[in-house]
């Protein structure tokens, strides 16, 4: 059963890459390693099942596989920045390729055959181990470095904990635990590889987690449902467990599968496999068109009367003389203007904007936002810092808009920093799964953002100020959106707040 599941996890996993449109190198190299482990473990499964050479020539077959797929696999994951040439990749294959001549030929039956293609699969997988050990030597402190400690870390466990085996071996009851953790490794690594945007441990284990309590609550569902209504044996309770992770693995590519057959078969009905959480954001999106509709027509019938009252408004101080009378215009004149800056900022999050996408340098960009912010009089106390890493890649972006957004985070800074500190701005090079991309962090040194005020601080007409409208960062967050980035904050008060910005390279 054990083998089974192996079997099958690899086979749901190579197919959930394979289906994805991202088409990212690793993603497919890693698929492929996944097909060899399956056709190796399904003939090994099968062979104790049913007589014939086929299903031992399969099992040879996909561990022979294994090795050049493993060296493409660490070749496109570390983004050829090994010692793992691409002469290795054909090497492995040629070799691979006289292999599997070899098990058609009279070798077939060579008693120590399945040995030596285990040797040999075992030192493939070793090179390779040792290449991510020698990329993580070298490799800066940094989120790339912490993905890399960790599949390290995995790959190195999983050996040890399988040489639980020989208690099975030895005639323990003990059952067979290599399969499993390899089942679960492989698991581990297609997060990785999916999501190079998780740097912290507990976030990966956490959906671990979550993958453990729906495999649990499955297994005790259908245990509870066999010995109620089952007749017979019960099966045993780690098939039961292994059959629900199945399961549970399977969902995803499963829907995956079903989508893209009923996308040809009945197009108009793309939203049946549409889950409760996408129709939230289904809804989401209807909200912002609706909004987009509405905010023109509601700034249009807010601007006309705020129009008129400010005309009468200043009619009336040019008639009246000096006094209490003029102080009292003067107020409305101020506060319709500020109504009128109200409008402005609603309409800007509203309506939709085409972005006038150039391939720019973003530093310059943050070196002319920073001359607009050192000509502001609210910067007067503020000590300017920036540290701009010089070699940075170009990126695909609106720089006026972006302006915009380093101008609204810089702003509410300084605001925060009313008896003066430091404004830092830093840009970084980062390296991922999804490519390259160019970090901005924009740091203060103020009285940072209240706990509970963090979940709210991007949703619109959320403000701490009195007389703040609060859309500054709701705008911000839809301009870096449109862009394809993302954008969040970090603060602890008293010491400060600081703001990163990831943006995607021109490719």
């Amino acid at each position: 059963m054990e083998t089974f599941t192996l079997a099958t996890v690899s086979l749901i996993i190579s197919l959930a890459l394979i289906i994805n449109k991202k088409k990212v190198p690793a993603h497919l190299s890693f698929a492929s390693l996944c097909l060899a482990i399956f056709f190796h473990k399904s003939g090994a499964f099968f062979c104790g099942i049913f007589t014939g050479h086929i299903w031992k020539i399969i099992e040879y077959a996909g561990l022979i596989a294994i090795a050049p797929c493993s060296v493409r696999f660490i070749r496109s994951l570390l983004r050829e920045q090994t010692s793992l040439t691409r002469r290795d990749v054909i090497s492995a294959t040629i070799f691979s390729f006289v292999l599997a001549i070899a098990v058609l030929s009279p070798l077939y039956s060579w008693p120590y055959l399945k040995t030596f293609l285990l040797i040999y699969t075992g030192a493939a997988l070793s090179v390779c181990y040792i290449a991510l050990i020698t990329y993580i030597r070298n490799r800066p402190v940094g989120v790339e470095r912490t993905r890399m400690v960790y599949l390290a870390v995995a790959c190195g466990t999983t050996p040890v904990l399988s040489a639980f085996d020989i208690f099975y071996y030895y005639g323990y009851s003990f059952p067979p635990v290599s399969n499993l953790f390899i089942a679960i490794l492989l698991y581990f690594i297609l997060i990785l590889v999916t999501h190079p945007r998780l740097p912290e441990l507990h976030e990966i284990m956490g959906r671990a987690l979550v993958l453990s309590i729906i495999t649990l609550f499955a297994t005790i569902t259908f245990t509870l449902i066999i010995g109620l209504f089952g007749k017979g044996e019960t099966p045993p309770f780690i098939h039961i467990l292994l059959a629900s992770l199945i399961i549970v693995i399977a969902i995803e590519p499963f829907k995956l599968v079903l989508k893209m057959m009923f996308s040809y078969i009945y197009p108009e009905g793309k939203d049946v496999f549409t889950s409760l959480y996408a129709f939230d954001e289904m809804l989401e999106k209807e909200k912002s068109l609706l909004l987009e509709e509405m905010a023109p027509v509601l700034a249009h019938e807010i601007r006309n009367p705020l129009g008129s009252i400010k005309g009468a408004a200043q009619y009336l101080r040019s008639e009246l003389s000096a006094g209490d009378h003029q102080k009292l215009l003067d107020v409305i004149i101020e506060e319709v203007d500020r109504l009128n800056s109200v409008v402005s900022q609603f309409l800007n999050y509203a309506k939709p904007y085409t972005l006038k996408l150039k391939t720019q340098d973003v530093n310059q960009v943050i070196e002319k936002a920073i001359s607009v912010i050192e000509a502001s009089p609210r910067s007067d106390n503020v000590v300017i810092e920036k540290e701009l890493r010089p070699d940075l890649p170009l990126v695909h972006i609106d720089a006026e808009q972006l302006v915009q957004v380093i101008l609204n985070i810089a702003f509410n800074a300084i605001e925060a920093m009313q008896e003066g500190g430091t404004l830092i701005f830093r840009t970084s090079k980062i390296s991922s799964g999804d490519g390259e991309a160019i970090g901005i962090s924009i740091r203060d040194t103020g009285k940072g953002i209240k706990k509970e005020e963090m979940k709210n601080i991007f949703k619109p007409f959320f403000t701490t100020k009195e007389r703040g409208v609060g859309l500054g960062l709701a705008i911000s967050q839809k301009i870096i959106k449109n862009h394809g980035g993302h954008i969040k904050v970090k603060s602890i008060p008293p010491q400060g707040s600081i703001f990163y910005i990831r943006l995607g390279v021109t490719p």
